[in-house]
């Protein structure tokens, strides 16, 4: 007999504070009591094992029948209204773990909002007054008043089909690719009168690949399915899809325009590992950095054109790694990249409109969308202004281009023109569809012209954070801080000790010296990259460096270099030019660091990612924190 398991984790609705003393009760489908389990002091029952279908069954897209099978949990304990759990499906040699949110007896009868730890709030009144809407989603999730939550199969068995296309109505797009923490989750259609969930990022992707495909697939299949749904999500917040359309919510989960979200359902192990060791990593494609749209859809009793989950199913069986399921369904120029950017919701628009005289990353950013748009729109002037600065040419293409689109032709850039001129890019690279050109801006080359101090917040954080990562890599006396758009003490040391090292005053404020620093260094690191000659290469010497640290970069020896610059000891200069001895030819042996890809490392190293990966016999695209690379030095 095939056999499953299961552990009910039980916390408080509104603190999240672990329950002990909890009875449990686990049912079969005919009520019928299975198990008497008791909490412990972490609020989490002991794992039990249940009965359940063979695992073959949820391999095969053709099985009729049900490849699980259901059960349901009670938790009671004093003061606390009883809460039931009904459909939660058991597979064949997995592990489910229920989270039971319980809610205080008194808020139960005030009928008082509450939430649960995952941040689900709803009103007594709004379990009884849902939308047709919601009323035709395929598995009812909302929590109902009289403490019973249906959690139901896994949609990969249902008609499912994402929406490929959706409105253009005032898209946007986010300089930087941020994960949401937390990610705002419309529990239903988006019109639908429905409640809104607030969800750390990595609980929504669990939930989502939980509700969406079965935990006994294949590994390679479970990672493939994961990539697309948490690339699929960061699209959705990169382009503030919904956001910019006047919804307070960054994605919904109704299949017919998303990916499954069940409040309350169970995670399962496998699946809960794989997301663990894959949190932040995405999907985009060579030389951009948006997040590709990963559209999908069971591929069983639905097709489309994007990736197939019953699909991935069968390619995995064929030995296919996770990378090489995803290039089957998208194009082959995709790979897997990572951000470190956790962080609240952020808004594109600067805060303060833009006009004849502005400059910085923000005229840039304008001027990269009017130049791709007028592609579509030549009426639109070409723009002559230097990059970054905001003169008569922009002037006039904004003037154009307000317009065209039916807006107060009066080429200031204020809110409304901004997202329409975002809503515009969007459209015409298709961002948020299977065909998308991406872009490639990201932070640009121009710095923003705020000025930001301890407690400033938002995008030109996020940026200055990730400077500060980048320099961090190729100087150890700046350290790197945490890139969540909040310019907190960590953030000011970081700058204090970048001012130091670049010889600027170290007040810990980001005004404009310091931020053309931080581009020039960011900027100079491909600059400052070594170049071959006769069995040497050139390196520029960089504050925090020593002769060994450049010796163990280059895999050769302190004397080595001592002697081929003519050095009778080891003080070096920033700025100064070495000739470095290299053994193994125009090669540099290079340690992969987070957030690292071929692609970047190509442009850091001026030379291309076919060459790493003759140089390394890569077949894909895939690297790991710690791999050692050998890196072919441009000729």
């Amino acid at each position: 007999m095939a056999i499953g398991y299961l552990q009910v984790q039980v916390r408080t609705a509104q603190e999240a504070v672990p329950l002990d003393g909890v009875r449990v009760w686990v049912r079969d489908d005919a009520g019928n009591a299975l198990y008497n389990l008791v909490t412990d002091e972490s609020g989490e029952t002991k794992t039990v094992p249940l009965a359940t279908v063979d695992r073959r069954f949820s391999l095969s897209p053709g099985y009729l029948g049900t490849p699980y099978v259901g059960y349901s949990v009670t938790a009671e304990t004093e003061g606390f209204a009883p809460m039931t759990v009904t459909e939660i499906p058991i597979f064949d040699g997995e592990t489910a773990m229920l989270p039971v949110a319980m809610v205080p007896l008194e808020e139960r009868q005030a009928g008082r909002m509450r939430q649960t730890p995952e941040g689900y709030q709803v009103l007594q009144e709004q379990a009884e007054r849902k939308g047709s809407a919601e009323r035709e989603e395929p598995v009812r999730q909302l929590a109902q008043e009289n403490g019973t939550v249906f959690v139901g199969p896994p949609v990969v068995a249902m008609d499912n089909r994402r929406d490929q296309q959706g409105t253009s109505a005032d898209r946007r797009v986010l300089r930087q690719v941020v994960i949401p923490d937390p990610i705002i989750v419309h529990l239903g259609a988006p019109d639908s009168y429905a409640a809104n969930v607030r969800v750390p990022f990595l609980d929504y992707v669990k939930n989502a690949a939980s509700s969406e495909i079965y935990p006994t697939w294949p590994g390679a299949a479970l990672k493939a399915n994961i990539y697309a749904i948490m690339t699929f999500a960061l699209n959705r917040v990169y382009t503030e899809w919904y956001r910019g359309k006047g919804y307070d919510f960054d994605i919904t989960n109704s299949t017919a325009y998303d990916q499954y979200y069940v409040p309350g359902r169970p995670i399962y192990h496998s699946i809960s590992n794989a997301v663990d060791e894959m949190y932040g990593e995405y999907v985009r494609r060579q030389g951009q950095y948006a997040p590709y749209f990963t559209s999908f859809c069971n591929g069983s009793t639905v097709t489309c054109p994007g990736l197939s989950q019953w699909g991935t199913v069968s390619l995995a069986d064929q030995g296919y790694t996770p990378l090489q399921i995803l290039r089957h369904y998208y194009p082959n120029d995709i790979g897997i990249a990572k951000t470190n950017t956790v962080t609240n919701a952020l808004s594109s628009y600067p805060g303060t409109a833009l006009q004849q005289g502005s400059s910085g990353l923000n005229v840039q950013t304008v001027q990269s969308w009017l130049n791709r748009i007028r592609r579509n729109y030549p009426a639109i002037p070409a723009i002559t202004d230097p990059t970054g600065v905001f003169g008569e040419a922009t002037r006039a293409a904004v003037t154009k281009f307000q317009s065209i689109f039916n807006l107060v032709p009066d080429g200031v850039i204020g809110k409304t023109t901004w997202y329409k001129l975002s809503d515009v890019y969007t459209a015409v690279t298709r961002l948020a569809e299977l065909d998308s050109e991406g872009t490639a801006l990201g932070i640009g080359t121009v710095p923003p012209d705020s000025v930001l101090r301890q407690g400033s917040g938002g995008q030109d954080v996020v940026t200055l954070q990730y400077l500060l990562n980048v320099a961090s890599q190729y100087d150890p006396s700046i350290p790197a801080p945490v890139q969540d758009g909040v310019f907190g003490s960590e953030t000011t040391q970081a700058v204090i000790a970048f001012q130091r090292a670049k010889g600027l005053t170290a007040d810990g404020i980001v005004g404009a010296r310091t931020w053309q620093s931080l581009y020039d260094t960011y900027l100079g690191i491909g600059e400052n990259v070594p170049v071959p000659e006769t069995g040497m290469v050139r390196y520029t010497v960089k504050a925090g460096d020593s002769l060994w640290l450049i010796a163990q970069r280059y895999g050769t020896t302190v004397s080595a270099i001592r002697q081929a610059n003519g050095l009778t000891g080891d003080m070096i200069q920033i700025g100064q030019v070495l000739r470095i001895p290299v053994s193994q030819g125009p090669y540099v042996e290079y340690t992969v660091r987070d957030g690292d890809t071929l692609w970047e490392l190509s442009r850091r190293y001026g030379t291309t990612v076919e060459a790493i990966r003759q140089a390394n016999g890569l077949t894909g695209d895939m690297l790991q924190i710690g791999q050692v690379l050998r890196i072919p030095l441009a000729s």
